[in-house]
């Protein structure tokens, strides 16, 4: 077992999260899902579902267990893509039903939020070059999906 696997709450749609990222990410699936038998804080037994699945080979939970904090974007996953068909594919997959934000972030349709990134983006901004990295940086806070030919072209220099 994992020492440390992410935990997410949803209000009431746990495993319809987890069959949706299973369906969008390679080598991703529903492992187990576990209805709490007892009485809870969360409600009667059986209403309390906590759902193991595996993204990317990356291990999750998630539970339904009713409103307590809602998803915001102190926590977000980050979707690293090496070329501009994967941004599109994650990106508007997991937009669907959800909403666009600046930088390359979405919240999908249950509130979870993503940075959909290209790996050379943080290359870009960690060159020692820091007239190149800024204008990465300045191209990328223009957008909302991320560009990787526009990012190159800024960080190059031959951007219009």
């Amino acid at each position: 077992m994992q020492k440390i696997t992410p935990f997410l709450w949803y209000s009431t749609q746990a495993e319809e999260a987890a069959a949706f990222y299973a369906s969008i990410f390679p080598n991703s699936r529903i492992t187990r899902v576990v209805t709490l038998p007892s009485e809870s804080p969360s409600g009667p037994p059986g209403s309390v579902k906590v759902v193991d699945f595996v993204l990317f080979g990356q291990p999750f939970v998630a539970m339904t267990a009713g409103p307590l904090d809602p998803f915001n974007h102190a926590v977000s996953f980050v979707v690293n893509c090496e070329n501009q068909t994967e941004i599109d594919r994650y990106w508007n997959a997991l937009l669907d039903g959800g909403s666009a934000e600046q930088c390359g972030w979405l919240k999908d349709r249950f509130g979870l939020s993503w940075q959909i990134v290209p790996t050379a983006l943080g290359d870009m901004m960690a060159n020692p070059d820091r007239a190149k990295a800024k204008r990465a940086a300045d191209a990328m806070l223009k957008m909302v999906k991320l560009d990787i030919a526009a990012l190159q072209a800024a960080y190059a220099g031959t951007s219009k």
